[in-house]
């Protein structure tokens, strides 16, 4: 059975950002590097990406307020999904991740999560907003969007997200604890890639910098190890305003290409 082709959906927003505004312009950024030339289309497990073949760009969304972001986003991953194919979403800041694993929970039902970044974005409420790229995952485990969430990378962990954690059954694993073994999961896996879960060293371009993180190698061999069906991606948290000679552009080019292999290869 052939796999469902990847739809790139670009989602151009930071309005949630909690610090430094720049990640909307990520998703242009990302793709002038993957239509470049510069990147071999071949992933590390063997697919060949082939463009508007098993890997498209999904028409771009309206530009959307701080009001209509959720609906927005929620129902173009919903009405991708219901034409075929598998979503993989470029930010953006994380914010975007809670209304899109809603309009994924249309089809699916609840996903487990693996999620890489540098902070565990479980806060209830961020500086007075509820939506904030520091609360997706509060929202989403408060809905029972997700079967399980899984943590890798963390260096952040305050005592409130902490108790967030243990009142969600959030497996937080912090970069004291790494390497981790791949989880066996159960149902389809949904992954959720913050850029600042890199060490700065690999990644200058994020809002946040966080020494003492990932390296691409880390990321690209977990996401590969992965058993179970990966039906959706998002890579969120690149900013092109602090990034050093397109090396972070480069790696989060690298991460979809990786990540999209990875799709194609698990249904």
């Amino acid at each position: 059975m052939r796999p469902k082709p990847v739809g790139i959906l670009h989602i151009p927003y930071d309005n949630n950002s909690s610090f430094t505004k720049g990640p909307a312009k990520a998703p242009a950024k990302i793709d002038e590097i993957l239509v470049s030339g510069s990147l071999n289309k071949t992933c590390e497990n063997g697919v060949l990406l082939k463009w508007n073949q098993n890997i498209h760009t999904l028409p771009k969304l309206p530009i959307f307020d701080q009001v209509t972001f959720n609906t927005n986003i929620e129902l173009a991953v919903s009405k991708a999904i219901a034409q075929g194919f598998q979503v993989l979403s470029l930010g953006g800041d994380h914010s975007i991740t809670y209304p899109i694993v809603k309009g994924i929970y249309q089809h699916f039902g609840p996903v487990n999560i693996i999620h890489f970044d540098a902070h565990p974005d479980l806060y209830d409420v961020f500086k007075g907003n509820r939506y904030s790229n520091a609360c997706p995952f509060a929202r989403i485990m408060e809905e029972n969007l997700a079967k399980s969430l899984h943590q890798y990378g963390i260096r952040t962990l305050n005592e409130h997200q902490s108790q967030q954690a243990k009142k969600f059954r959030v497996n937080v694993n912090t970069m004291l604890d790494w390497p981790c073994e791949v989880p066996e999961l159960e149902g389809v896996v949904y992954l959720s890639i913050d850029i600042d879960a890199l060490d700065p060293a690999f990644a200058p371009g994020v809002s946040h910098r966080e020494p003492g993180g990932l390296s691409t190698r880390d990321i690209i061999n977990f996401i590969h190890k992965i058993k179970a069906p990966v039906i959706g991606v998002d890579i969120v948290e690149y900013n092109p305003d602090k990034d050093i000679d397109n090396l972070t552009a480069y790696v989060a080019a690298k991460l979809v290409k990786e990540a999209a292999g990875v799709m194609l290869s698990s249904q």
